[in-house]
């Protein structure tokens, strides 16, 4: 029963209100403070208005009056004539020339100072004569040269070219790209296994053919036997072997050429 009772006291607290009326007239004196606080700094404010610079108050600008200018007392006159003057400055007068030095004859000369010799004009220089310039010596003179002996032109001399050597006439020289042909060609149809072994390295066999305006050859032959049978006998099938050559340059006059061509084991 008592719990009961303790529980509805209780209740009763909770549901009774706060008192209000001691805060209330707290605040109420506080803003009042404050507002007293800014009347009294505004009036405040208002004795004090000199030390605002440029404020809207009476007296805070600068005032100023503007007053005529007082002249300066001046050293010399003025000048009223406005124009130039018609008497020029006198300009300074040009220095008086040095007069030379006058020589006393009757003086005595002091003896161990030298005398002054003279100035002497110099003697004129003597103007050469004038003579024909040399002929120059970096020209050859003409009619004076003796003819050199050397040959203008290389006719009916052999052209070697490796293994190729065209006879009577400077071809290979002329057309060294059908000298080329002409070794590339035997060399492929060349075939040094079928030489006999005992051949000593270096045994060269030695064959004439000739090539005709069309390419083609004939008259093939041995030209020096290198004495290896074998190699001798593979020379001449090489020559046989080819078909042509190709046609001759169409620069070449010649309708053959005689061509020696040897084979090197």
């Amino acid at each position: 029963m008592s719990n009961l009772l303790e529980g509805e006291e209780h209740l009763e607290q909770e549901l009774a209100g706060e008192p209000f009326a001691a805060p209330a007239t707290g605040s109420l004196l506080l803003h009042l403070g404050l507002a007293a606080l800014a009347v009294v700094y505004a009036v405040a404010g208002g004795f004090f208005h000199s030390n605002n610079w440029g404020g809207a108050t009476v007296g805070g600008a600068i005032q100023v009056n503007v007053t005529n200018t007082i002249p300066l007392p001046s050293t010399q006159p003025p000048n009223e004539n406005v124009l130039a003057t018609e008497k020029p400055s006198p300009a300074p007068a040009p220095p008086a020339p040095k007069a030379a030095p006058q020589i006393d004859d009757k003086a005595i000369p002091i003896q161990g100072k030298p005398e002054k010799l003279k100035q002497q004009k110099p003697a004129p220089k003597a103007t050469p004569s004038k003579q024909p310039p040399p002929p120059p010596t970096n020209r050859a003179q003409y009619g004076e040269q003796a003819a050199n002996n050397l040959p203008r032109a290389v006719q009916g001399q052999q052209t070697v070219n490796g293994p190729v050597n065209v006879k009577g006439s400077d071809f290979g020289s002329m057309f060294p790209y059908y000298i080329q042909g002409i070794q590339r060609k035997m060399a492929a149809n060349s075939s040094m296994q079928l030489v006999d072994s005992r051949t000593p390295k270096g045994t060269k066999a030695f064959i004439l053919f000739t090539i005709h305006k069309d390419g083609t050859l004939s008259d093939v032959q041995m030209d020096k036997s290198s004495g290896s049978p074998s190699l001798d006998r593979e020379c001449l099938r090489a020559a046989q072997r080819v078909d042509s050559f190709g046609p001759l340059p169409p620069a070449y006059n010649g309708s053959t050429v005689i061509t020696s061509y040897y084979c090197e084991f």
